[in-house]
């Protein structure tokens, strides 16, 4: 047994000595992200893209030497989208490193745990979930959202579509689920205060096949503009179909969540023309300059999907506010990681978004419109950068 410890401290020493450090201080000299992480289940496709998105900035800024003499450390586990399940990855990780930042996979884990980042009060959290109710500081003082959130998603369709066609009707087409409900009654307001009309609001299961009633009212409403919100796909395409056999003109558009360019091809000749919101640039845009897009690229030669992007930024913003809190010479605390996270004013992305971008509350406010091309298989802007104050 003494050999066995002898033999442990020694490797310890060892490897301390091999950077530089004492052993005392060599876990010290490292930032950890942790992640629940959805790699297996319904979910898998965004965390599949997420998880290589938060790996390969930990390489790059590695690569480079990291941040104020500190390495990057990626510590994931998989959460198959259950709530139970990415609450167990969270209490391994934590108790068995120390933690600095998280990723965490839904809006129900992200309330749910809210309550443990409070206590620790040593880590800061972002995640898939675009959900309005995390964009309140004062709850969620040590959480954010690598964009904007599902109110302020509608509230740059809305403005676009006022600025296109002044005193539009508009439909609001949701799910029957807490995501899809998230932005409605907010929207209602929006709506008004830009002057145009919500003509009709209809909810559906998320997984509905038979939209038949719903495409009765939908064209009874003649709405200008039909915005979907809450859904993957289904039953976006059956929607669009029903509308072009009987003549509906309406421009029907999505949010983050449908607004993947491989997701939005798999409607086929149904997505010509299909419009949306995106906060980032597409993995392939080289409208213009884009140093990160580019070593992206160099990094991954196919397509990468709109959730890889996310989890890149996310490590980004990461990085960038324990930079700022290291060269301050503050300790590394939720508060003074939040602090920083909010002083980020005017940062160049590097192309990841189209505009330097500001941190307000807990969220990144801005997005663009982004219209289908079927016959070149991507998604391509219809507006500038919409950036809300």
């Amino acid at each position: 047994m003494r050999r066995t410890v002898l033999k442990s401290l020694l490797a310890s020493a060892v490897l301390a000595a091999t950077v530089g450090l004492p052993a005392a201080q060599a876990a010290d000299k490292e930032i950890v992200i942790g992640g629940s992480i959805p790699m297996s289940g319904v979910f898998a496709f965004a965390g599949i893209g997420i998880h290589a998105g938060i790996q390969d900035y930990v390489k790059m800024t590695n690569d480079a030497g990291g941040i104020e003499g500190h390495m990057l450390r990626y510590v994931p586990e998989d959460s198959a989208y259950k709530v139970d399940q990415s609450v167990a990855a969270f209490k391994k990780i934590t108790s068995q490193n120390k933690v600095n930042f998280y990723y965490g996979d839904s809006t129900a884990f992200s309330k749910t745990i809210n309550p443990e980042l409070d206590r620790a009060g040593s880590m800061i959290m972002s995640g898939a979930s675009f959900a309005t109710e995390l964009n309140d500081p004062q709850k969620f003082p040590y959480q954010f959202i690598a964009g904007p959130d599902y109110t302020q998603q509608f509230g740059i369709l809305l403005r676009y579509i006022a600025q296109q066609k002044p005193g539009a009707k508009v439909a609001f087409v949701y799910s029957d689920t807490e995501f899809g409900r998230d932005p409605i009654e907010s929207s209602r307001g929006v709506a008004k205060e830009l002057g145009l009309n919500v003509a009709i609001e209809i909810m559906t299961p998320p997984g509905a096949v038979d939209v038949s009633t719903e495409m009765a009212k939908l064209r009874r409403a003649r709405a200008d503009y039909t915005i979907f919100h809450g859904y993957i796909l289904g039953p976006i395409p059956e929607f669009i179909s029903q509308s072009r056999q009987l003549g509906l003109q309406t421009q029907f558009m999505g949010t983050f969540w449908t607004m993947d360019n491989s997701t939005v091809m798999q409607m086929g000749e149904a997505a010509e023309g299909f419009m949306g919101v995106m906060p980032y640039n597409y993995y392939y845009d080289d409208s213009a300059p884009a140093p990160m897009l580019e070593k992206i690229r160099s990094m991954r030669t196919e397509y990468q999907n709109v959730p890889y992007i996310q989890g890149f930024l996310s490590a980004m913003l990461y990085a960038e506010s324990a930079r700022r809190t290291l060269a301050a010479g503050q300790e590394m605390s939720a508060a003074n990681l939040k602090a920083a996270l909010n002083s980020i004013e005017n940062f160049d992305t590097g192309g990841l978004i189209g505009v330097p971008i500001s941190i307000r509350g807990n969220t990144i406010p801005v997005g663009r419109i982004y219209r289908a091309d079927v016959q070149a298989k991507r998604m391509v802007p219809a507006s500038d950068w919409i950036v809300l104050e």
